[in-house]
């Protein structure tokens, strides 16, 4: 017999939201220790900048921000693909980040002892 459970409550779910914002927030004030409380310690990045991949340990996001600042006028929409217990998958539609840039962005999130971090950051810059 098939059981019927729902096996993600809807605090994951406010939680997953709540750490992705965490980032964006991070990027808007500019400051790292914003920033961080978002991503796992191991976390990492890729993606296409000027045509060049770029990527690596998540300090080279850090890096980005402390040499460029506050992205005051950056504008977001966060959607949850996918959600396990454990796992998340979430898309972060950018504009107008510190530099002008949009971008989309691919998170994948893990939950490890009751709390949501960002592991992976996979993300598309739109470039003139």
């Amino acid at each position: 017999m098939s059981k019927n459970l729902k096996t993600v409550s809807t605090d994951d779910y406010d939680a997953v939201v709540a750490t992705v914002q965490a980032y964006v927030d991070g990027l808007k004030s500019g400051r790292v220790t914003d920033l961080s409380k978002a991503f796992h310690g191991d976390a990492v990045m890729y993606g296409f900048t000027n045509g060049a991949l770029m990527g690596g340990p998540i300090t080279n996001l850090y890096d980005f921000v402390e040499k460029n600042g506050k992205a005051t006028e950056v504008r977001t929409r966060i959607d949850i693909l996918a959600i396990t217990p454990t796992t998340a998958v979430v898309r972060v539609d950018m504009e107008k980040d510190v530099i002008g840039l949009d971008y989309t962005d691919f998170h994948s999130l893990l939950k490890q002892d009751g709390t949501w971090r960002i592991i992976a950051k996979v993300y598309h810059a739109y470039e003139d």
